[in-house]
Protein backbone atom coordinates (compact mmCIF):
# COMPACT_ATOMS: atom_id res chain seq x y z
CA UNK A 1 0.00 0.00 0.00
CA UNK A 2 0.48 3.36 -0.78
CA UNK A 3 0.73 6.80 1.91
CA UNK A 4 0.42 9.92 1.20
CA UNK A 5 0.36 12.54 4.25
CA UNK A 6 -0.54 15.93 5.10
CA UNK A 7 -3.59 16.08 2.65
CA UNK A 8 -5.14 19.64 4.15
CA UNK A 9 -8.66 19.97 3.51
CA UNK A 10 -10.73 23.11 4.72
CA UNK A 11 -13.73 23.30 7.07
CA UNK A 12 -16.41 21.74 5.49
CA UNK A 13 -15.00 19.36 3.34
CA UNK A 14 -13.98 16.16 4.26
CA UNK A 15 -12.49 12.49 3.45
CA UNK A 16 -13.49 12.41 -0.32
CA UNK A 17 -12.07 16.17 -0.56
CA UNK A 18 -8.30 14.48 0.73
CA UNK A 19 -8.65 11.50 -1.68
CA UNK A 20 -9.35 13.79 -4.77
CA UNK A 21 -5.75 15.38 -3.32
CA UNK A 22 -3.95 12.35 -3.49
CA UNK A 23 -5.07 11.12 -6.26
CA UNK A 24 -3.67 14.26 -8.05
CA UNK A 25 -0.55 14.11 -6.39
CA UNK A 26 0.24 10.46 -7.16
CA UNK A 27 -1.45 11.76 -10.88
CA UNK A 28 -3.62 8.58 -10.90
CA UNK A 29 -7.80 8.31 -10.93
CA UNK A 30 -9.73 7.00 -8.66
CA UNK A 31 -10.60 3.38 -10.63
CA UNK A 32 -7.00 2.78 -10.48
CA UNK A 33 -7.45 2.77 -6.57
CA UNK A 34 -8.90 -0.51 -5.09
CA UNK A 35 -8.98 0.45 -1.86
CA UNK A 36 -8.22 3.42 0.53
CA UNK A 37 -8.74 4.24 4.84
CA UNK A 38 -7.94 7.05 6.46
CA UNK A 39 -4.24 6.53 8.84
CA UNK A 40 -4.05 9.52 10.73
CA UNK A 41 -6.38 12.99 10.60
CA UNK A 42 -5.85 16.21 13.26
CA UNK A 43 -6.93 19.79 13.05
CA UNK A 44 -4.66 22.52 12.03
CA UNK A 45 -5.88 25.58 13.88
CA UNK A 46 -2.50 27.53 14.17
CA UNK A 47 -4.06 30.05 11.46
CA UNK A 48 -7.58 30.37 12.86
CA UNK A 49 -8.61 32.27 9.78
CA UNK A 50 -7.69 29.15 8.13
CA UNK A 51 -8.67 25.89 10.27
CA UNK A 52 -8.24 22.92 8.15
CA UNK A 53 -8.28 19.32 8.87
CA UNK A 54 -4.86 17.13 7.82
CA UNK A 55 -5.79 13.51 6.66
CA UNK A 56 -3.01 10.82 6.18
CA UNK A 57 -4.44 8.32 3.38
CA UNK A 58 -3.20 4.70 2.72
CA UNK A 59 -4.20 3.63 -0.52
CA UNK A 60 -4.07 0.31 -2.54
CA UNK A 61 -3.39 1.08 -6.03
CA UNK A 62 -3.53 -1.26 -9.05
CA UNK A 63 -0.63 -1.56 -10.83
CA UNK A 64 3.09 -1.39 -9.96
CA UNK A 65 2.90 0.82 -6.97
CA UNK A 66 6.80 0.94 -6.57
CA UNK A 67 6.92 2.55 -9.88
CA UNK A 68 4.42 4.81 -8.95
CA UNK A 69 6.49 5.46 -5.59
CA UNK A 70 9.76 6.54 -7.59
CA UNK A 71 7.25 8.53 -9.69
CA UNK A 72 5.39 10.39 -7.01
CA UNK A 73 8.41 9.84 -3.79
CA UNK A 74 8.19 13.38 -2.99
CA UNK A 75 4.59 13.07 -2.10
CA UNK A 76 4.29 9.11 -1.17
CA UNK A 77 6.15 6.42 0.87
CA UNK A 78 5.23 3.17 1.49
CA UNK A 79 2.99 1.83 4.24
CA UNK A 80 4.92 0.78 7.06
CA UNK A 81 4.45 -3.47 7.84
CA UNK A 82 1.87 -4.10 10.86
CA UNK A 83 3.54 -5.30 13.42
CA UNK A 84 2.47 -9.14 13.79
CA UNK A 85 0.67 -10.11 16.92
CA UNK A 86 3.32 -13.44 17.19
CA UNK A 87 2.34 -14.38 20.74
CA UNK A 88 4.72 -18.11 21.86
CA UNK A 89 2.20 -20.68 23.45
CA UNK A 90 4.20 -21.80 26.93
CA UNK A 91 3.36 -24.14 29.69
CA UNK A 92 3.85 -23.60 33.16
CA UNK A 93 3.77 -25.36 36.73
CA UNK A 94 1.73 -22.99 38.22
CA UNK A 95 -0.75 -20.48 36.62
CA UNK A 96 0.93 -16.91 36.47
CA UNK A 97 -0.96 -14.25 38.94
CA UNK A 98 -1.67 -11.08 37.80
CA UNK A 99 -2.57 -8.29 40.08
CA UNK A 100 -4.83 -5.57 39.34
CA UNK A 101 -7.25 -5.05 36.84
CA UNK A 102 -7.03 -1.73 35.05
CA UNK A 103 -5.20 -0.74 31.78
CA UNK A 104 -2.31 -2.72 32.54
CA UNK A 105 -3.59 -5.49 34.45
CA UNK A 106 -5.85 -6.36 31.50
CA UNK A 107 -3.24 -6.07 28.48
CA UNK A 108 -1.11 -8.30 30.70
CA UNK A 109 -3.50 -11.06 31.42
CA UNK A 110 -5.40 -11.27 28.03
CA UNK A 111 -0.95 -11.31 26.60
CA UNK A 112 -0.76 -14.19 29.30
CA UNK A 113 -4.05 -16.28 28.35
CA UNK A 114 -3.18 -15.63 24.51
CA UNK A 115 0.28 -17.41 25.20
CA UNK A 116 -1.74 -20.32 26.82
CA UNK A 117 -1.35 -19.38 30.69
CA UNK A 118 -4.99 -19.47 32.05
CA UNK A 119 -3.86 -16.07 34.53
CA UNK A 120 -5.92 -15.94 37.57
CA UNK A 121 -6.66 -12.26 38.02
CA UNK A 122 -6.85 -10.57 41.50
CA UNK A 123 -8.88 -7.65 41.55
CA UNK A 124 -9.97 -5.71 44.97
CA UNK A 125 -12.81 -4.15 43.19
CA UNK A 126 -15.98 -4.80 41.77
CA UNK A 127 -16.95 -5.79 38.21
CA UNK A 128 -17.73 -2.41 35.90
CA UNK A 129 -21.18 -2.93 35.88
CA UNK A 130 -21.06 -2.83 39.83
CA UNK A 131 -18.83 0.22 40.26
CA UNK A 132 -20.93 2.36 37.73
CA UNK A 133 -23.65 2.06 40.14
CA UNK A 134 -21.72 2.57 43.45
CA UNK A 135 -19.94 5.88 41.33
CA UNK A 136 -23.46 6.68 41.37
CA UNK A 137 -23.88 6.52 44.97
CA UNK A 138 -21.07 8.40 45.88
CA UNK A 139 -22.18 10.96 43.19
CA UNK A 140 -25.73 11.22 44.59
CA UNK A 141 -25.13 10.78 48.02
CA UNK A 142 -21.41 10.95 48.95
CA UNK A 143 -21.58 7.42 49.85
CA UNK A 144 -17.88 5.93 49.50
CA UNK A 145 -17.68 2.16 49.24
CA UNK A 146 -13.68 1.56 49.78
CA UNK A 147 -13.30 -1.34 47.49
CA UNK A 148 -15.28 -0.03 44.83
CA UNK A 149 -14.93 3.36 43.32
CA UNK A 150 -13.47 5.79 40.85
CA UNK A 151 -9.79 4.20 41.47
CA UNK A 152 -10.52 0.49 42.43
CA UNK A 153 -12.43 -2.36 40.07
CA UNK A 154 -12.06 -3.86 36.88
CA UNK A 155 -10.68 -1.49 34.51
CA UNK A 156 -9.28 0.65 37.08
CA UNK A 157 -8.81 4.79 37.63
CA UNK A 158 -8.41 4.25 33.35
CA UNK A 159 -12.44 3.35 32.93
CA UNK A 160 -13.84 6.64 34.44
CA UNK A 161 -12.07 9.20 32.70
CA UNK A 162 -11.45 10.69 29.16
CA UNK A 163 -10.41 7.33 27.93
CA UNK A 164 -7.28 9.29 26.73
CA UNK A 165 -5.20 7.30 24.81
CA UNK A 166 -2.55 9.86 23.58
CA UNK A 167 1.05 9.03 24.79
CA UNK A 168 4.64 10.61 24.89
CA UNK A 169 5.96 7.02 24.46
CA UNK A 170 7.07 5.36 20.56
CA UNK A 171 6.32 1.89 21.50
CA UNK A 172 5.09 -0.13 18.31
CA UNK A 173 2.89 -1.93 20.45
CA UNK A 174 0.79 1.43 21.11
CA UNK A 175 -0.81 0.16 17.34
CA UNK A 176 -1.67 -2.79 19.02
CA UNK A 177 -3.49 -1.99 21.62
CA UNK A 178 -5.89 0.62 19.62
CA UNK A 179 -6.33 -2.45 17.20
CA UNK A 180 -7.37 -4.87 20.34
CA UNK A 181 -9.50 -2.08 21.52
CA UNK A 182 -11.42 -1.69 18.53
CA UNK A 183 -11.80 -5.20 17.84
CA UNK A 184 -13.46 -5.32 21.61
CA UNK A 185 -16.14 -2.26 21.06
CA UNK A 186 -14.05 0.96 20.89
CA UNK A 187 -14.58 3.45 18.49
CA UNK A 188 -12.70 3.09 14.93
CA UNK A 189 -11.50 6.79 14.89
CA UNK A 190 -8.96 5.35 17.68
CA UNK A 191 -7.02 4.43 14.84
CA UNK A 192 -6.29 7.44 13.02
CA UNK A 193 -7.39 10.08 15.15
CA UNK A 194 -4.55 12.49 16.03
CA UNK A 195 -6.14 12.80 19.97
CA UNK A 196 -8.11 9.28 19.97
CA UNK A 197 -9.95 8.73 23.03
CA UNK A 198 -12.68 6.18 23.85
CA UNK A 199 -15.01 8.52 26.45
CA UNK A 200 -16.34 7.04 30.13
CA UNK A 201 -19.26 5.41 28.45
CA UNK A 202 -17.66 3.51 26.02
CA UNK A 203 -15.14 2.40 28.11
CA UNK A 204 -16.97 -0.18 30.48
CA UNK A 205 -18.02 -1.76 27.48
CA UNK A 206 -14.72 -2.48 25.96
CA UNK A 207 -13.54 -3.62 29.73
CA UNK A 208 -16.08 -6.08 29.51
CA UNK A 209 -15.20 -7.13 26.21
CA UNK A 210 -12.13 -7.37 27.17
CA UNK A 211 -12.64 -9.58 30.22
CA UNK A 212 -14.77 -12.26 28.36
CA UNK A 213 -12.46 -12.89 26.01
CA UNK A 214 -9.88 -13.60 28.53
CA UNK A 215 -12.07 -16.03 30.17
CA UNK A 216 -12.71 -17.75 27.03
CA UNK A 217 -9.12 -18.34 26.56
CA UNK A 218 -9.17 -19.75 30.38
CA UNK A 219 -8.44 -17.08 32.09
CA UNK A 220 -9.99 -16.21 35.70
CA UNK A 221 -11.00 -12.84 36.68
CA UNK A 222 -11.60 -12.89 40.66
CA UNK A 223 -13.35 -9.76 41.92
CA UNK A 224 -13.76 -8.74 45.21
CA UNK A 225 -10.11 -10.85 46.03
CA UNK A 226 -7.75 -7.90 47.57
CA UNK A 227 -4.06 -8.98 47.34
CA UNK A 228 -2.59 -9.74 51.36
CA UNK A 229 0.92 -10.75 50.76
CA UNK A 230 3.34 -13.18 49.84
CA UNK A 231 5.38 -16.26 50.86
CA UNK A 232 8.70 -16.49 49.11
CA UNK A 233 11.48 -19.20 49.58
CA UNK A 234 15.18 -18.39 48.87
CA UNK A 235 13.85 -14.85 47.65
CA UNK A 236 11.73 -16.32 45.44
CA UNK A 237 8.20 -15.65 45.56
CA UNK A 238 6.09 -19.38 46.27
CA UNK A 239 2.50 -18.31 46.53
CA UNK A 240 0.08 -15.02 47.31
CA UNK A 241 -2.34 -14.47 50.03
CA UNK A 242 -5.78 -12.44 49.32
CA UNK A 243 -8.89 -11.92 50.85
CA UNK A 244 -12.22 -12.54 49.36
CA UNK A 245 -15.84 -12.44 51.06
CA UNK A 246 -13.82 -12.33 54.07
CA UNK A 247 -12.47 -15.33 53.77
CA UNK A 248 -8.60 -15.50 53.37
CA UNK A 249 -7.34 -17.30 50.28
CA UNK A 250 -3.95 -18.98 49.78
CA UNK A 251 -2.65 -19.92 46.01
CA UNK A 252 0.05 -21.19 44.42
CA UNK A 253 2.44 -18.54 42.37
CA UNK A 254 5.98 -18.83 40.92
CA UNK A 255 5.06 -15.89 38.88
CA UNK A 256 3.08 -12.77 39.75
CA UNK A 257 2.83 -9.21 37.80
CA UNK A 258 2.13 -6.79 40.28
CA UNK A 259 -0.01 -4.11 38.08
CA UNK A 260 -1.38 -2.34 40.99
CA UNK A 261 -2.82 1.45 40.54
CA UNK A 262 -0.97 4.87 42.30
CA UNK A 263 -3.92 4.37 44.58
CA UNK A 264 -3.29 1.13 46.00
CA UNK A 265 -1.27 2.44 48.79
CA UNK A 266 -2.18 -0.16 51.36
CA UNK A 267 -1.00 -3.15 48.99
CA UNK A 268 2.43 -0.95 48.14
CA UNK A 269 2.66 -0.69 51.86
CA UNK A 270 2.18 -4.67 52.99
CA UNK A 271 4.92 -5.34 49.53
CA UNK A 272 7.31 -3.06 50.89
CA UNK A 273 7.05 -4.93 54.04
CA UNK A 274 7.41 -8.30 52.96
CA UNK A 275 11.07 -6.89 51.58
CA UNK A 276 10.09 -5.26 47.78
CA UNK A 277 12.14 -2.41 47.19
CA UNK A 278 10.95 0.57 46.40
CA UNK A 279 12.01 4.52 46.05
CA UNK A 280 10.70 7.77 46.09
CA UNK A 281 9.65 9.72 43.32
CA UNK A 282 8.65 12.88 41.97
CA UNK A 283 5.17 13.71 41.47
CA UNK A 284 2.83 16.83 41.19
CA UNK A 285 0.19 18.45 42.95
CA UNK A 286 -2.64 20.71 41.98
CA UNK A 287 -6.50 21.28 41.29
CA UNK A 288 -8.98 21.23 38.54
CA UNK A 289 -9.70 24.11 36.38
CA UNK A 290 -13.03 24.69 34.82
CA UNK A 291 -14.02 26.61 32.21
CA UNK A 292 -16.91 26.94 29.80
CA UNK A 293 -16.00 24.43 26.78
CA UNK A 294 -17.08 27.65 24.49
CA UNK A 295 -14.81 29.61 25.81
CA UNK A 296 -12.05 26.88 25.06
CA UNK A 297 -13.33 26.83 21.42
CA UNK A 298 -12.97 30.43 20.64
CA UNK A 299 -9.61 30.86 21.97
CA UNK A 300 -8.48 27.57 19.85
CA UNK A 301 -10.31 28.00 16.87
CA UNK A 302 -11.17 31.84 16.83
CA UNK A 303 -14.63 32.51 14.27
CA UNK A 304 -14.91 29.08 13.52
CA UNK A 305 -15.68 28.11 17.17
CA UNK A 306 -18.92 25.92 16.79
CA UNK A 307 -18.22 24.53 13.24
CA UNK A 308 -20.18 20.94 13.18
CA UNK A 309 -17.30 19.74 12.22
CA UNK A 310 -14.74 20.62 14.55
CA UNK A 311 -14.33 19.36 18.02
CA UNK A 312 -14.50 20.04 21.40
CA UNK A 313 -11.41 22.01 21.24
CA UNK A 314 -8.32 21.03 23.62
CA UNK A 315 -5.46 22.53 25.05
CA UNK A 316 -2.17 21.64 26.92
CA UNK A 317 -0.18 23.92 28.76
CA UNK A 318 3.34 24.04 30.17
CA UNK A 319 5.51 26.80 31.83
CA UNK A 320 7.73 27.44 34.83
CA UNK A 321 7.44 28.91 38.02
CA UNK A 322 9.38 31.50 39.73
CA UNK A 323 11.25 29.04 41.85
CA UNK A 324 11.78 26.70 38.49
CA UNK A 325 9.15 23.89 39.01
CA UNK A 326 7.04 22.93 36.45
CA UNK A 327 3.59 24.04 35.90
CA UNK A 328 1.30 22.14 33.76
CA UNK A 329 -1.61 21.34 32.78
CA UNK A 330 -2.45 17.42 32.36
CA UNK A 331 -5.72 14.74 30.92
CA UNK A 332 -7.80 18.04 29.83
CA UNK A 333 -11.12 17.07 29.46
CA UNK A 334 -13.09 18.38 27.04
CA UNK A 335 -17.20 18.54 27.71
CA UNK A 336 -16.81 16.84 30.90
CA UNK A 337 -16.79 17.03 34.14
CA UNK A 338 -15.23 17.20 37.89
CA UNK A 339 -15.33 14.00 39.73
CA UNK A 340 -14.02 12.77 43.01
CA UNK A 341 -11.42 10.39 42.93
CA UNK A 342 -11.40 8.96 46.44
CA UNK A 343 -10.56 5.47 47.69
CA UNK A 344 -9.81 5.48 51.19
CA UNK A 345 -12.42 7.31 53.79
CA UNK A 346 -11.47 10.39 55.36
CA UNK A 347 -9.60 11.48 52.32
CA UNK A 348 -10.88 13.44 49.34
CA UNK A 349 -9.29 14.18 45.79
CA UNK A 350 -10.63 15.12 42.75
CA UNK A 351 -10.16 14.02 38.75
CA UNK A 352 -12.05 14.89 35.62
CA UNK A 353 -14.25 12.39 33.31
CA UNK A 354 -15.63 13.30 29.58
CA UNK A 355 -18.09 11.06 27.80
CA UNK A 356 -16.82 10.11 24.36
CA UNK A 357 -19.57 12.99 22.79
CA UNK A 358 -17.60 15.13 25.02
CA UNK A 359 -20.77 17.28 24.92
CA UNK A 360 -20.49 18.91 28.45
CA UNK A 361 -21.00 22.53 29.20
CA UNK A 362 -17.85 23.02 30.94
CA UNK A 363 -13.44 22.06 29.85
CA UNK A 364 -11.67 20.80 33.08
CA UNK A 365 -8.34 20.08 33.26
CA UNK A 366 -5.79 19.34 35.75
CA UNK A 367 -3.24 22.11 37.20
CA UNK A 368 -0.29 20.63 38.28
CA UNK A 369 3.22 21.87 40.07
CA UNK A 370 6.10 19.43 40.30
CA UNK A 371 6.25 18.16 44.17
CA UNK A 372 10.35 17.42 44.88
CA UNK A 373 11.58 14.38 46.26
CA UNK A 374 12.57 16.97 48.67
CA UNK A 375 9.60 18.21 49.54
CA UNK A 376 8.39 15.40 51.37
CA UNK A 377 11.11 12.87 51.77
CA UNK A 378 11.95 11.68 55.56
CA UNK A 379 13.75 8.95 54.65
CA UNK A 380 10.91 6.24 53.94
CA UNK A 381 10.16 4.93 50.67
CA UNK A 382 6.36 5.83 51.11
CA UNK A 383 6.73 9.44 52.63
CA UNK A 384 4.78 10.34 49.41
CA UNK A 385 1.49 8.57 50.19
CA UNK A 386 1.59 10.49 53.79
CA UNK A 387 2.29 13.64 52.05
CA UNK A 388 -0.78 12.97 49.86
CA UNK A 389 -2.73 12.09 52.31
CA UNK A 390 -1.98 14.86 54.22
CA UNK A 391 -3.72 17.28 51.72
CA UNK A 392 -6.03 14.90 50.46
CA UNK A 393 -7.67 15.09 54.54
CA UNK A 394 -7.41 18.67 54.49
CA UNK A 395 -9.85 18.53 51.72
CA UNK A 396 -11.93 15.88 52.70
CA UNK A 397 -12.39 18.10 56.22
CA UNK A 398 -12.72 21.58 54.60
CA UNK A 399 -15.66 20.12 52.53
CA UNK A 400 -17.87 19.65 56.00
CA UNK A 401 -17.01 15.52 55.69
CA UNK A 402 -19.43 14.36 52.81
CA UNK A 403 -17.37 14.06 50.72
CA UNK A 404 -17.84 17.66 49.09
CA UNK A 405 -15.17 19.88 47.17
CA UNK A 406 -13.91 23.07 48.27
CA UNK A 407 -14.27 24.86 45.03
CA UNK A 408 -12.88 28.69 44.22
CA UNK A 409 -13.39 30.91 41.30
CA UNK A 410 -10.25 31.74 39.79
CA UNK A 411 -10.02 35.79 40.47
CA UNK A 412 -10.52 35.10 44.27
CA UNK A 413 -7.44 32.37 44.12
CA UNK A 414 -5.18 34.83 42.58
CA UNK A 415 -6.26 37.45 44.87
CA UNK A 416 -5.78 35.21 47.85
CA UNK A 417 -9.40 35.36 48.99
CA UNK A 418 -11.97 33.00 49.58
CA UNK A 419 -14.68 32.63 47.59
CA UNK A 420 -18.29 32.94 48.96
CA UNK A 421 -20.28 32.12 45.50
CA UNK A 422 -19.81 31.53 41.83
CA UNK A 423 -20.10 33.34 38.86
CA UNK A 424 -20.82 32.65 35.55
CA UNK A 425 -19.01 28.84 35.68
CA UNK A 426 -21.12 26.80 37.68
CA UNK A 427 -18.86 23.83 39.01
CA UNK A 428 -19.65 20.38 37.48
CA UNK A 429 -18.18 18.32 40.83
CA UNK A 430 -20.71 15.82 42.49
CA UNK A 431 -22.22 15.65 45.44
CA UNK A 432 -21.59 18.75 45.16
CA UNK A 433 -19.42 21.76 46.41
CA UNK A 434 -18.61 24.32 49.21
CA UNK A 435 -17.47 27.90 47.99
CA UNK A 436 -13.71 28.89 49.65
CA UNK A 437 -10.10 28.87 49.94
CA UNK A 438 -8.70 25.82 47.77
CA UNK A 439 -4.86 27.62 48.32
CA UNK A 440 -5.08 26.82 51.82
CA UNK A 441 -5.79 22.87 50.78
CA UNK A 442 -2.06 22.52 48.81
CA UNK A 443 1.33 23.21 49.95
CA UNK A 444 2.66 26.85 49.35
CA UNK A 445 4.45 26.15 46.73
CA UNK A 446 2.19 24.66 44.67
CA UNK A 447 -0.47 27.46 45.22
CA UNK A 448 2.42 29.85 44.37
CA UNK A 449 2.89 27.89 41.04
CA UNK A 450 -0.92 27.65 39.63
CA UNK A 451 -0.71 31.68 40.07
CA UNK A 452 2.50 31.61 38.00
CA UNK A 453 0.58 29.16 35.76
CA UNK A 454 -2.17 31.02 35.29
CA UNK A 455 -0.82 33.87 34.39
CA UNK A 456 1.76 32.04 31.44
CA UNK A 457 -1.17 30.27 30.18
CA UNK A 458 -3.03 33.33 29.84
CA UNK A 459 -0.88 34.92 27.31
CA UNK A 460 -1.43 31.45 25.79
CA UNK A 461 -5.02 30.75 26.16
CA UNK A 462 -6.80 33.73 25.99
CA UNK A 463 -9.49 33.67 28.44
CA UNK A 464 -7.58 30.84 30.61
CA UNK A 465 -7.52 33.49 33.52
CA UNK A 466 -11.56 33.99 33.08
CA UNK A 467 -12.31 35.66 36.55
CA UNK A 468 -15.38 33.25 36.86
CA UNK A 469 -13.43 29.84 36.06
CA UNK A 470 -13.39 27.49 39.13
CA UNK A 471 -10.64 25.94 41.00
CA UNK A 472 -11.85 22.44 42.63
CA UNK A 473 -9.69 20.76 44.92
CA UNK A 474 -6.97 18.79 45.33
CA UNK A 475 -5.55 16.65 43.05
CA UNK A 476 -3.18 14.80 44.05
CA UNK A 477 -2.82 11.49 42.22
CA UNK A 478 -1.92 11.97 38.82
CA UNK A 479 1.04 9.64 39.33
CA UNK A 480 2.36 7.58 42.20
CA UNK A 481 4.97 8.73 44.20
CA UNK A 482 6.38 5.54 44.63
CA UNK A 483 8.36 3.29 42.05
CA UNK A 484 8.95 -0.34 42.69
CA UNK A 485 12.69 -1.33 41.62
CA UNK A 486 13.15 -3.68 38.53
CA UNK A 487 16.03 -5.31 36.77
CA UNK A 488 16.87 -5.67 32.91
CA UNK A 489 14.47 -8.97 33.06
CA UNK A 490 11.87 -6.28 34.96
CA UNK A 491 11.74 -8.36 37.94
CA UNK A 492 11.46 -7.01 41.34
CA UNK A 493 13.96 -7.63 44.09
CA UNK A 494 11.86 -10.57 44.78
CA UNK A 495 12.93 -13.17 42.53
CA UNK A 496 9.14 -14.17 40.06
CA UNK A 497 7.51 -10.41 40.94
CA UNK A 498 7.20 -8.27 38.04
CA UNK A 499 6.21 -4.74 38.63
CA UNK A 500 4.31 -2.84 35.73
CA UNK A 501 2.31 0.06 35.32
CA UNK A 502 1.39 2.91 37.11
CA UNK A 503 1.35 2.36 40.68
CA UNK A 504 4.77 0.53 40.07
CA UNK A 505 5.96 4.03 38.82
CA UNK A 506 6.28 3.00 35.13
CA UNK A 507 3.49 4.74 33.19
CA UNK A 508 1.38 7.60 33.13
CA UNK A 509 -2.05 7.24 31.47
CA UNK A 510 -3.71 4.69 29.93
CA UNK A 511 -1.55 3.89 26.94
CA UNK A 512 1.82 3.48 28.86
CA UNK A 513 0.25 1.48 31.38
CA UNK A 514 -0.83 -1.10 28.82
CA UNK A 515 1.83 -1.15 26.98
CA UNK A 516 4.09 -1.72 29.91
CA UNK A 517 1.89 -4.47 30.80
CA UNK A 518 2.41 -6.05 27.28
CA UNK A 519 5.98 -5.85 28.03
CA UNK A 520 6.73 -6.62 31.30
CA UNK A 521 4.04 -10.20 30.23
CA UNK A 522 6.61 -10.77 27.64
CA UNK A 523 9.41 -10.55 30.29
CA UNK A 524 7.22 -12.79 32.53
CA UNK A 525 7.31 -15.65 29.99
CA UNK A 526 10.93 -15.52 28.98
CA UNK A 527 11.36 -16.67 32.40
CA UNK A 528 9.62 -19.56 32.50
Amino acid sequence: MIRVPNLKVPLGQGEQQALALALRRLGISQGQVSSWRVSRKSVDARDKRNIQFVYTLDMEVIGNEQSLLKRADKWAQPVPETLAWNIPKVSAPHRPVVVGFGPCGIAAALYLAQAGLRPIVLERGAPVAQRLRDIGAFMREGRLNPQSNLQFGEGGAGAFSDGKLTTGIKDPLCALVLQTMVKHGAPESILYAARPHIGTDRLPQVVTSLRQRIEELGGEVRFHAQFTGLETADNHVTQVTYLQNSTQHVLPAQRVLLALGHSARDTQTQLHQQGLVMQFKPFSMGVRIEHPQTLIDRAQYGASAGHPDLPPAEYHLSARTRDGRGVYTFCMCPGGRVVGAASEPGYLCVNGMSRFARDGRNANSALLVDVRVEDYDHGHALDGFAYQRQYEQAAFLAGGGAYWAVAQRVEDFLAGRPSVAFGQVKPSYLPSVVPGDVAALLPAFVANGICDGIAHFDRQLRGFAMADAVLTGVETRSSSPVRVLRDERRMSSIAGIFPAGEGAGYAGGIMSAAVDGLRSAQALIATL
